[in-house]
Order: structure tokens, then C-alpha cells, then sequence
């Protein structure tokens, strides 16, 4: 029996070796795999930024005129009876407006592939298309990922965010602005919640169906966010509350509290959600970290009731609505549209 035993636990023992022999040739594979799609990408993106510069010198600012399309036709005639697809005319033209769009092969990044730049080369204005590109690489977006990002104007309504001061004295220096600036948005644009449209919803419901879309709720936060808690259940006096959603944000090195309204927002929310970043403050950051961040996604918000609420040096608290569907390009330009106007009337101009 227990020769039975050694044979049974010998043979248990060099199943197991043999599963974690191949687990870790596995992974080496998996690497070299990444390394060399990684290389020919690389090589891939800077030759065609490349041709790009090529195709611009040869037609300089031409290339749709008579002798600029001789040359791009014989080119690609040429190209692709040698080795294929991928050099259409429209194809060296795009390669051409690549190297227009990133002038200068150092900008270039590796980790990004042709296919981002194509989309990243869409985008028409130059600081929106720096602000793409870096966020691309630091968020490691996919092409998906990046293509809703730009669709939901994401640029422009992390610049909404923003009172009209920070903007213009943004313009006049150099110094960067604070980082949180840069990650709390407005709108949030919940579109992948397939809500229906015209509906009343209550906040439960739209708490659990960011929990059932946790991973693309994270996407449209942005960089930096890690899920800790919902519903945080906290005591004072004996009175409970309870918080919806709790994040940690490593970037700006705080907690981020969400609170849902699907209604107008009152100064009674806000006055609430003081209330909730205090208790963090005070009970629940640990050593190293900033003050905490509280943010209310309501359904429809007063700028003006939320600057009177707050104190004029507020950091902490900020009220952003949420969008149930994808919004058209002209819907969203109207929406950042008035909410500037917004501001510039609460400033007096």
C-alpha cells in the first residue's frame, strides 16, 4: 500500500513539473512573440513615416496636381507589382500626411501601431493630436479604445472640465496645470450602459450596470483609476451612509468618490459630498496620499449653484453630467459649447 502511494505521489509530482516546464517556455514564447510584433511594428510605422517624407519632397505641396499624381501613380504601380498591397495611391497618401502630421521622426513611438496612427492623424488639431498620442501610449489604449476616445471628444472635454481662468492663464505660462484638472471630465459619456433613451432610471440601477461594465467604465475615467468599493458604508452619530462607487487614482495619489444623481443637482448633494471627503480626509487616507476627490455624475447640473456652494479654492469636490448614449459630434460640440458659455456668464463677459 504504500508502495502504491510513492508511485501515485511520483507520478503526481512529474505531472505537476511537467505543467510548469511548460508553463515557463510558454511565457519566453509569449515574449519573443510581443518582442518581434513589437520590432516590426516599429520598423513598419518608421518606414512608412519614411516614405511619407519622400513621397512630400518629391511633390512638395503639389501632390494632386498633374505631376504629383504622375508620381504617386508610377510609385505605386511599381511598389505593388513588387511586393503587394498596402501601396495604393490613396495609401502613399496617407504615409504623406503621417509624416505632415508628425514632422519630426523623434516624436514617433514605438508602441504604437500604423493603425493608431492613421486615426491619430485624423485629428486636425495639433494639440489635441499631441494630447492623443501620449494618453494612447500611457493608458495603452487599442485601437478601439483610442478611435471612441477621439469619437467622444475626449480632448475637448477634458478642456470643458475646466474653469475659463485656468484656460487662459494655461495659455500665458508654461508651467503645467494640476494634474487633476487633466482626469476629472465633463461630460462622462456612459453610452456603453445601453440605457434606454427617454427613460427614468434610479441610482441603483445605474450603479449596477457600471459594475456589470466595470472595465469600460475604467476606460472612460481614464488613466490611473483602480475600482476599491461601492456602496461604502461609513458611521457618524449613529446615522449610516453610504457612498456609490469608491476609486484610487495612482497618478494623482487619492481616493476618488463617485455619487450618482439622476436628477437636478442640489446644494443639499453637495453639501453631502463634502461631507463624504471630509470623513476620507480625515479617516481613511493612509501615509503618502493626497486629499481625496469627490465627484457627483448627476443627469443635469447649475455651474453657478455648484461655484456659490463651493469655496473659491475648491480642489476637491466637482459635479459632471452623464451622457446614457453616444452623442453625434454636433451634440457634443453643443453641449461643450454651452457649457463655456456657462462659465463665461458666470464670470461676467
Amino acid at each position: 500500500m504504500k508502495y502504491e502511494m510513492t508511485n501515485k505521489d511520483d507520478t503526481l509530482s512529474n505531472v505537476q513539473q511537467s505543467e510548469d516546464t511548460y508553463l515557463s517556455i510558454r511565457s519566453y514564447v509569449i515574449d519573443a512573440q510581443k518582442q518581434i510584433y513589437s520590432a516590426v511594428n516599429s520598423a513598419m510605422v518608421t518606414a512608412y513615416w519614411e516614405i511619407g517624407r519622400l513621397i512630400y519632397e518629391a511633390c512638395g505641396e503639389s501632390e494632386r496636381a498633374a505631376y504629383g499624381k504622375q508620381i504617386l501613380q508610377y510609385v505605386s504601380e511599381r511598389l505593388t507589382s513588387e511586393f503587394g498591397k498596402g501601396f495604393s495611391v490613396q495609401g502613399l497618401r496617407n504615409m504623406r500626411q503621417f509624416y505632415l502630421a508628425y514632422p519630426k521622426r523623434s516624436t514617433l513611438w514605438s508602441e504604437l501601431s500604423w493603425s493608431h496612427y492613421r486615426l491619430l492623424m485624423r485629428v486636425e488639431d495639433e494639440a489635441a493630436r499631441s494630447f492623443y498620442t501620449e494618453e494612447s501610449v500611457r493608458a495603452g489604449w487599442s485601437v478601439r479604445q483610442l478611435q471612441r476616445q477621439i469619437n467622444t471628444m475626449f480632448y475637448q472635454r477634458i478642456l470643458s472640465s475646466r474653469d475659463k481662468e485656468s484656460v487662459a492663464s494655461e495659455i500665458q505660462t508654461t508651467v503645467p496645470r494640476p494634474e487633476y484638472e487633466r482626469i476629472i471630465k465633463d461630460p462622462y459619456v456612459l453610452e456603453f450602459l445601453d440605457l434606454p433613451s427617454n427613460e427614468h432610471f434610479y441610482e441603483s440601477e445605474i450603479e449596477q450596470a457600471l459594475i456589470d461594465h466595470l472595465q469600460k467604465f475604467l476606460l472612460e475615467l481614464g488613466r490611473g483609476f483602480s475600482f476599491v468599493a461601492r456602496q461604502k458604508h461609513f458611521v457618524v452619530d449613529g446615522r449610516h451612509f453610504y457612498i456609490d462607487l469608491i476609486f484610487y487614482n495612482y497618478i494623482l495619489k487619492c481616493f476618488v468618490l463617485f455619487d450618482l444623481k439622476t436628477g437636478d443637482l442640489t446644494h443639499q448633494d453637495i453639501g453631502q459630498m463634502q461631507m463624504y471627503v471630509n470623513y476620507y480626509t480625515r479617516e481613511m487616507m493612509n501615509e503618502g496620499d493626497n486629499p481625496p476627490i469627490g465627484v457627483l455624475l448627476c443627469a443635469d447640473k447649475s455651474d453657478t449653484l455648484v461655484r456659490y456652494t463651493l469655496p473659491e479654492d475648491n480642489t476637491q469636490i466637482y459635479a459632471a453630467k452623464y451622457m446614457a448614449y453616444m452623442p453625434t459630434e454636433e451634440e457634443l460640440k453643443r453641449e461643450l459649447n454651452l457649457d463655456e458659455f456657462h462659465k463665461m456668464d458666470e464670470f461676467g463677459q
